[in-house]
């Protein structure tokens, strides 16, 4: 009642009457006939006439007077002025007001106020702030249209049995297995059953769906059902009809079991056409084309046999070409005798002189006909530079005389990658892609030796102490570093750690240490000579550094970081410099080597773009940049230990250039 209080009437504060009361009503002498019921409310006179005609009477029977109010309404008015005529004349109180009046009297109410409805739909409206109704509809009412008539073009009928939201579901059980068996048979056979009659006995074209022909032919055999009945018992036994005897078990009749061969299978005209070889190729057609298959196997495996012999032969060849005039000066010294007729004493300490930025190129090496990998100066003097290049040579170059190349070392059959000097410079390593590291004579450009392994070697380099150059450690692909002696031509250690491939070893703190940097992106310490991992350098936002450099005072590592930045690290404990970062180029994925001037004041390294850039060492600015430097990436950078202002560097595109 209190959803649907004050409809029908035109004001809405009329609320239900609390109590019964006294009310003052005017005496009629006619009354009028009422068209509707007062206390049908909800329009359910129709559904129960006895019950409301009952009802009407006992409500004749008692007194009854409109409720007043406040602020009554219009309707609230006529309904007052035409029930009270119907009202009994009840006894007047003469103590009260009322009786100094002959024409009032007094009655009371005994029921609320109700709303006027004399209609079952009017019962159905309902205020906004209402949450509760109180009538019954059927589902037709509910899903009956608003306005209008039904659509014809719907496509779900409003009315219509359905148990959920959008249509009706009716249960299936199907299992896993009949919905495979019958989708594979759809496929290959272009038939399935009916999911509909699953459960049903009837049997004819009409329960299959698809091609009703394929489905008569196979007399509606799933394809298990079709499998099954090929690969029968019979058709096994008349595969394997000679299994032996299991109570024999060597010679004639012993038993073979589900291996037995069958009679046909030595005969391959049976095997190709058979029980009937009347047709076909003649059995000497068959001969012919069995000695042709026997032919090409001979064939292909000679040529197999000469291509190995051919790479064996190959491994075997070192060589080396001797570019200049002649292998001896006027006073019998090779190029290796570091020269005096220079205007820098190369038998100085480096780093004694103070360092500038190079502004322009002095010369250009060429020679080599794809990129160079890497450069090395030759040590202490610098007066030879050796270079690395992916056309499977190593280049030794005369720097300050007529900048030629001396000689060219070929032995590798695929790109080299790293190479290294010994202490002393007469013997340098090469390491190349074939897997192969190969120990090189630098002045006679002899082979000396060559290291092998199922890795491939990204690094390599000597150990620096005087006592161990027959020691080389390389980092390798298969995420270990190897420690080779060379006298022994063995694996003396294998430091095992990483957890991608080793891309550089650098030897810190007096030699006693040394440092490896990995595509896992972390930074490893070790101690020489003890597998074991002393200081492990990782961090969230570190990148992969192909390329660390050591200071000319040994006090700091220059790392190459795939970010665009160079990092440095102590070398005593390996904690990073947070302070000393150099960004400003764009590596782009190569690794580019760093470069330290001899006095340590500025830090070089190129970029993928072809410039170089120098910073400042410390205040981590970038001072210059030589823009266009090489056509390709420069992926190498070395300054001449005894020059103020000469710098080399080496680009991917062939080029080699000495700046000053």
């Amino acid at each position: 009642m209190d959803a649907l209080a004050g409809y029908g009437s035109e004001d809405s504060d009329i609320g239900e009457q609390p109590s019964p009361q006294l009310v003052k009503s005017k005496t009629a002498t006619t009354t009028e006939p009422l068209d509707y019921d007062p206390t049908d409310a909800f329009g359910l006179g129709s559904l129960k006439p006895e019950q409301a005609s009952t009802s009407q009477q006992a409500l004749q029977a008692s007194p009854e007077a409109p409720p007043s109010s406040s602020r009554p309404s219009k309707k609230s008015k006529r309904n007052s002025n035409a029930a009270a005529p119907s009202a009994p004349a009840s006894t007047s109180n003469p103590s009260g007001p009322s009786s100094a009046s002959s024409s009032t009297s007094t009655a009371v109410a005994l029921a609320p106020q109700v709303i006027d409805n004399s209609s079952a739909a009017e019962a159905l409206l309902l205020r906004p702030g209402d949450n509760t109704m109180h009538v019954n509809i059927s589902y037709a009412d509910m899903t009956a249209p608003q306005l209008g008539p039904e659509n014809p073009f719907a496509t779900r009928t409003l009315g219509a049995q359905q148990n959920t939201l959008t249509g009706h579901i009716e249960s299936a059980a199907v299992s896993d297995f009949d919905f495979r068996n019958q989708q594979r048979t759809f496929h290959v056979y272009g038939y399935a059953k009916d999911p509909s009659l699953l459960h049903q006995s009837a049997e004819g074209s009409s329960s299959y769906v698809g091609d009703q022909y394929a489905a008569s032919r196979f007399g509606g055999a799933s394809a298990a059902e079709i499998r099954a009945s090929n690969g029968s018992k019979a058709h096994r036994k008349k595969r394997n009809p000679k299994a032996g005897d299991a109570g024999i078990l060597d010679g004639d009749g012993a038993y073979v079991g589900p291996w037995a061969k069958r009679a046909e299978d030595d005969d391959i005209a049976t095997q190709l056409l058979g029980q009937d070889a009347t047709v076909g190729p003649s059995q000497a057609e068959l001969t012919a084309a069995q000695a042709k298959s026997d032919a090409r196997e001979k064939d292909a495996l000679l040529a197999a046999q000469a291509r190995k012999t051919t790479s064996e032969t190959e491994k075997i060849t070192e060589t080396s070409i001797l570019h200049a005039k002649s292998m001896y000066d006027y006073q019998g010294r090779t190029y290796m005798h570091v020269p005096t007729d220079v205007d820098v004493n190369l038998s100085g300490e480096a780093g004694e002189q103070e360092c500038f930025l190079p502004k322009t190129c002095i010369h250009t090496f060429k020679g080599h006909g794809k990129g160079v990998s890497t450069l090395k100066v030759f040590p202490k003097s610098g007066h030879l530079l050796l270079s690395a290049s992916l056309d499977t040579t190593v280049k030794l170059w005369d720097v300050y005389h007529e900048g030629q190349c001396l000689r060219t070392f070929m032995g590798h059959g695929k790109a080299v990658r790293d190479v290294a000097f010994s202490n002393d410079g007469r013997r340098f390593l090469s390491a190349g892609y074939d897997r192969v590291v190969k120990l090189w004579d630098t002045e006679t450009g002899a082979c000396l030796d060559s290291f092998s392994n199922s890795a491939t070697p990204y690094c390599v380099t000597f150990h620096p102490d005087e006592d161990k150059q027959h020691i080389f450690l390389t980092g390798m692909s298969d995420k270990k570093v190897h420690q080779w002696d060379i006298n022994s031509h063995t694996i003396t250690q294998e430091y095992t750690s990483h957890l991608g491939a080793v891309n550089s070893v650098t030897f810190v703190d007096g030699n006693r240490r040394f440092v490896t940097t990995s595509d896992d992106k972390t930074m490893r310490g070790w101690d020489y000579d003890i597998p074991v991992v002393i200081k492990y350098i990782a961090d969230p936002t570190m990148h992969s550094m192909p390329a660390v450099t050591l200071s000319p005072t040994g006090k700091w590592l220059a790392a190459q970081s795939m970010d665009n930045q160079i990092l440095t690290f102590a070398a005593d404990g390996f904690k990073q410099n947070r302070k000393k970062v150099f960004k400003g180029h764009n590596v782009a994925g190569f690794a580019c080597q760093v470069g330290f001037s001899p006095d340590g004041k500025f830090v070089s390294s190129g970029d993928g773009e072809g410039n170089v850039c120098f910073w400042d060492w410390k205040t981590t600015r970038l001072l210059k940049r030589l823009r266009g430097a090489h056509r390709e990436a420069v992926i190498s950078c070395a300054w001449l230990p005894h020059e103020t202002s000469k710098v080399v560097t080496g680009s991917w595109d062939g080029e080699i250039k000495l700046w000053d």
